[in-house]
């Protein structure tokens, strides 16, 4: 799998940013437990931007044992470019405070000092369709754990099974979506799944696994024409 990830190496202790490649794809992603932070990154997000109706979802949290249930550590939101979708941008043009790449949000949810209302209502504006593989028991846990209702989902499954008119892909895990769908190959080792993701540095490894996934569940609504649902 073609997979590299450049860090910005910001000078600050609220967030920092990274560009996530996978194969010919660069995501912009930024790392935080800050609230302000979040809330200047969902500023960014509009339902009147055609790039961002589809948004990817995805959570993760430290193992569960036979004695702690432990709450979700990160989630991760991944929406296309923030320029207007109707625009038709010239590749290698450079628009100041434009990103022409898809963004990715990895927000450290568990160490942040409190939950921004901002998040709350964008997770319940109907206007943004979420999407994931087992989406469903992820915006469970995001209730349960810290509140979070999210108001509009579609489980990737499903939606790649209709469009493709193939059932077996109802069963298939967003690994084996990724190939099904966009063609390319996606690792999930088990030594990052597993990992301690309720660490308070999340490791290069951690980054790059948890933007892709984002990102994978973003493209492939996108590829599927969900928008146009």
């Amino acid at each position: 799998m073609a997979i590299n990830i450049v860090d910005y190496e910001l000078p600050y202790d609220t967030h920092n940013v990274y560009d996530v490649s996978f194969y010919n794809d660069r995501v912009h992603t930024m790392v935080t437990s800050n609230s302000a932070m979040v809330e200047s990154w969902l500023s960014n997000v509009t339902p009147a931007n055609p790039n961002h109706r589809i948004v990817g979802l995805d959570v993760e949290w430290r193992p569960n044992n036979r004695y702690h249930n432990n709450p979700i550590a990160t989630l991760q939101l991944c929406t296309g470019p923030n320029y207007p979708g109707s625009l038709q941008i010239p590749a290698g043009t450079v628009l100041p405070g434009v990103c022409l790449d898809p963004n990715c949000l990895i927000f450290q949810i568990l160490h942040s000092e409190w939950i921004p209302h901002s998040l709350s209502t964008f997770l319940a504006n109907p206007a943004f369709t979420f999407v994931g593989v087992g989406i469903e028991s992820d915006c469970e846990k995001l209730l349960l754990d810290y509140r979070l209702r999210v108001a509009n989902v579609v489980d990737l499954r499903g939606l790649a099974a209709d469009r493709l008119g193939v059932w077996e892909l109802r069963n298939f895990g967003l690994k084996r979506l990724a190939s099904a769908v966009l063609g390319k190959e996606l690792e999930k080792p088990k030594s990052v799944t597993l990992s301690r993701w309720d660490n308070q540095w999340l490791t290069y490894a951690q980054i790059q696994y948890a933007a892709v996934d984002a990102f994978i569940s973003y493209e492939i609504a996108r590829q599927l024409n969900l928008r146009g649902a």
